[in-house]
């Protein structure tokens, strides 16, 4: 993407304005996606692609309409902001609609958060990493068969401007490799894998490690049982933790508390986690997988508390839900090229406890170490939580016997009340967390 892209985004919504909108903006985002799977030594797929995607959003009253295109072109121009106003003069007034009034005025770029990594991989570099990682995981002792392995870089360069005065800009990049085998043979196969994520490529765990620990995990779930139904503690490995962030974020999300559709609406202010528990969401960090300088309406990010000492501190706000919930939006606006903004959150992390995983488990005499979940039956209304799991029997405070095919339930909020980290927070991808237990939780077994 050139500079003069800038320009050409000013001249479309130039073009908006003289068309009759009375406001506007518009999102272009070039990206560059190259990828490699491998498959028992062999190539199983090599892809690269290149595209541009351009949204044009108008305002004519309190009306709004957005048109979509592949290609900054100027020549279509015109008919990309007559047809926008078009569709907005005959859809139906939304009260609720229009630009962020507190978006900021000048320029704003990825300064400081250093999102972008000039190390471009080539094809034989990405082949060399993904066969890397697949002969490390079929170098494990009873690993029978490979699901495949994979290596990608990724480009994405991205610009927001609008008729009130925002114009913003930045480049992220991602490089990735993953593994994924299978053990055993007939019935008795079992499958796992590793992958890691970073924005830049020093960061990248050895494709070789990524590869073993593929393997190790595959064959460590050989062989598992069904355990007792009944009422019993879970401890959530951190690969699987991270789903409860996930939870939160969709329940303090804008959208759901207008509607009143989350089981959160009315616990603002309220303790709905443990003291001493502090969730964050950090659109700042440095390199983080989801970090922005901006939102998708042109707020600048700041860091936000969402739980604070076990309290929920804040809903996950854009423009328009603020406006239907009375409040001012926080910087948390998402948006693509073809729909509106919406609130999403960013680099998201829960803080850690103080006990080690081994001291966490420590006194349970019975109970679910989970490894993988599958399947889900959230309500987000009621909070009633239902999913299928597998991992490890718990007995007398160490790992015991593989599980499978289980059910986990019960209730969001019970289950935010009673839950309790460890100490191992690492930062791997965009929403974080440490190894978490939750004790009596209603297991469905043999």
């Amino acid at each position: 993407m050139s500079a003069n892209s800038l320009d050409l985004i000013a001249a479309l919504i130039a073009r908006a304005r003289a068309a009759g909108a009375d406001a506007a903006d518009a999102i272009y985002v070039n990206r560059v996606a190259h990828g490699v799977q491998v498959r028992n030594g062999c190539t199983e797929d090599l892809e690269r692609s290149e595209t541009c995607d351009l949204g044009l959003r108008v305002f004519v009253g309190q009306r709004a309409a957005i048109v979509s295109a592949t290609a900054l072109d100027p020549e279509r121009f015109d008919t990309l902001a007559a047809r926008a106003v078009a569709m907005a003069r005959v859809v139906p007034e939304d009260r609720f609609a229009g630009l962020c009034e507190q978006a900021r005025h000048g320029f704003v770029d990825a300064t400081g958060l250093d999102l972008f990594d000039p190390a471009t991989p080539t094809t034989t570099d990405l082949m060399a990493r993904a066969r890397t990682a697949e002969e490390a995981a079929l170098a494990v002792a009873g690993v029978s068969n490979s699901n495949g392995a994979s290596a990608s870089f990724g480009l994405s360069d991205i610009i927001l401007m609008t008729s009130a005065g925002f114009s913003g800009r930045y480049a992220r990049t991602s490089h990735s490799v993953s593994a994924s085998v299978v053990a055993g043979s007939g019935t008795q196969m079992q499958r796992d894998y590793d992958y890691h994520a970073t924005v830049h490529l020093s960061d990248l765990e050895d494709a070789a490690l990524i590869g073993r620990r593929a393997g190790e995990r595959t064959v460590a779930r050989l062989n598992p049982v069904r355990p007792r139904t009944g009422r019993l503690p879970i401890v959530l490995d951190p690969r699987v933790s991270t789903s409860l962030l996930g939870h939160l974020s969709g329940a303090i999300n804008g959208i759901s508390i207008a509607r009143g559709t989350s089981f959160l609406k009315e616990k603002m202010g309220q303790q709905i986690m443990p003291a001493g528990i502090t969730i964050i969401d950090d659109p700042r960090r440095v390199r983080g997988p989801g970090a922005r300088p901006f939102d998708g309406e042109g707020m600048l990010t700041a860091t936000r508390t969402l739980v604070e000492n076990g309290v929920l501190k804040t809903w996950a706000l854009d423009s328009r839900s603020a406006r239907q919930l009375g409040l001012t939006p926080n910087g948390c606006a998402s948006r693509g090229t073809s729909g509106p903004p919406a609130p999403s959150l960013g680099n998201m992390h829960m803080q850690p406890g103080t006990l080690t995983p081994t001291e966490l488990m420590a006194d349970i005499a019975e109970g679910i170490y989970i490894t993988e979940m599958m399947g889900s039956a959230i309500n987000g209304i009621t909070g009633d939580y239902s999913r299928g799991a597998a991992g490890f029997m718990i007995r007398g405070g160490v790992l015991a016997e593989p599980v499978a095919e289980l059910t986990v339930a019960g209730n969001l909020n019970d289950m935010f009340a009673r839950l309790v980290p460890a100490n191992d927070l690492t930062f791997r991808q965009s929403t974080n967390a440490p190894t978490i237990r939750i004790d009596d939780m209603v297991i469905a077994g043999a």
